[in-house]
């Protein structure tokens, strides 16, 4: 690794339960980079801790500039590695904010299925029912809060602000309010009848958002401050305020190429996102959020056994594995639940088994975030599942 890498190892003393608020309290002492924990071979159930050195190795290079990446469960790893600027050479930072993307939808269906809980809202019930005049009349048959949750409601995409990442960088500084991406998305009619296929996308979050506001009398944000991120001590975790485009606080600088060129794309207003992809944090916090999850200290297990439900409509035999938000993958046999985000410069990932016998966060800035995430997945997630 070069001068600005910097990798910390650890293994955790306790298990999971000392991971609900984080890592757990009693970790060895770290070691040095290239070294093994101070454990038996044949004892140890910690990550692939060679691979994903290999991973940040050669940081920043012609694509990523910086990765943050944090695995915990039976033994934890956090590694650092490239720059915070490419202009000035800082080094990366451990606690660096960035743009979260995508796993805001895991926040989203969390609030959700919290108001289920307390009898606000059904899961079952047609979405009209809380969102009376949302839709025209081509709506014969409604979706539901289920059909929205697992991205089966039917639903036709809303307007954006671009569709490559240069139309999109153009408009950067536009705003584009969430009911208006939702009017024009049901202006076109439905694209299938609720629950017969599932299709990933950003709309039917964008509604849940509405959802949330309408039903609690409230703002989406307030309401994940007050019911999540302040319960979980996620103190370095919200969204901007309104069409703000910065990130507040420590982050790295993001880049993409646009008209061939290296352009630093930090400063966007990613509002048209909303509920479905605009939130900030930070991998510490992510984690935070991830154990507290999982463990049902979030949304209660009947509910949570819920998240890890996959609908019939994605049983097609290509692998389609939604639940509410989480996607499920099986990585060398095990079964791993998780969700990715990206943005222009920004590629995140938080996953887990189900019963957090490892987890893995990480945030990476890289040119290719928007496109095919998945060599960075298969890079700096899954050498963290290697048994």
């Amino acid at each position: 690794m070069n001068a600005h890498n910097h990798v910390r190892i650890a293994v955790a003393s306790a298990l999971l339960t000392g991971l609900v608020f984080g890592p757990a309290a009693g970790v060895a002492a770290a070691h040095p980079v290239g070294t093994a924990p101070a454990v038996a071979v044949a004892d140890y159930k910690g990550p692939d801790v060679t691979a994903l050195e290999k991973a940040l190795a050669g940081i920043p290079d012609g694509d990523i500039s910086a990765a943050l990446v944090r695995v915990g469960g039976e033994g934890s790893w956090t590694g650092t590695a490239g720059v915070r600027d490419l202009r000035t050479g800082a080094p990366a930072l451990e606690h660096a904010r960035f743009r979260a993307g995508s796993t805001t939808k895991v926040v989203t269906a969390a609030l959700v299925l919290q108001l289920v809980a307390e009898g606000q809202v059904e899961l079952d019930a047609p979405v009209t029912r809380y969102l009376p005049g949302l839709l025209p009349d081509s709506f014969t048959k409604p979706p539901t809060v289920r059909h929205l949750l697992t991205y089966t409601s039917g639903l036709k995409p809303g307007a954006n602000l671009g569709s490559t990442t240069e139309e999109m960088y153009a408009n950067r500084f536009l705003t584009r309010s969430p009911e208006r991406v939702v009017a024009t998305a049901v202006a076109k009619g439905p694209a299938f009848t609720p629950g017969e296929r599932q299709v990933y996308q950003n709309i039917d979050y964008t509604v849940l958002g509405l959802l949330i506001e309408k039903v609690t009398d409230d703002s989406y944000e307030d309401q994940a401050d007050l019911r999540i991120f302040r319960p979980l001590e996620m103190r370095h975790t919200g969204f901007p305020a309104g069409p703000d485009p910065r990130i507040h606080g420590p982050h790295h600088r993001a880049y993409a190429d646009i008209g061939g060129r290296t352009t630093d794309v930090t400063e966007w207003n990613m509002s048209d996102r909303w509920a479905a992809g605009n939130m900030i944090s930070t991998t510490a916090d992510l984690e935070r959020f991830l154990v507290a999850l999982f463990s049902g200290r979030v949304v209660p297990q009947p509910l949570l056994n819920q998240m890890f439900t996959v609908p019939k409509a994605a049983e097609d035999g290509n692998g389609a594995a939604y639940g509410m938000a989480l996607e499920r993958f099986v990585h060398n046999g095990t079964e791993i639940w998780g969700k990715t985000g990206s943005r222009p410069g920004y590629h995140t990932v938080l996953a887990a088994t189900r019963d957090l016998s490892r987890t893995v966060v990480y945030s990476v800035n890289a040119k290719s975030a928007r496109e095919d995430g998945f060599p960075l997945l298969a890079r700096f997630a899954l050498p963290a599942f290697n048994r």
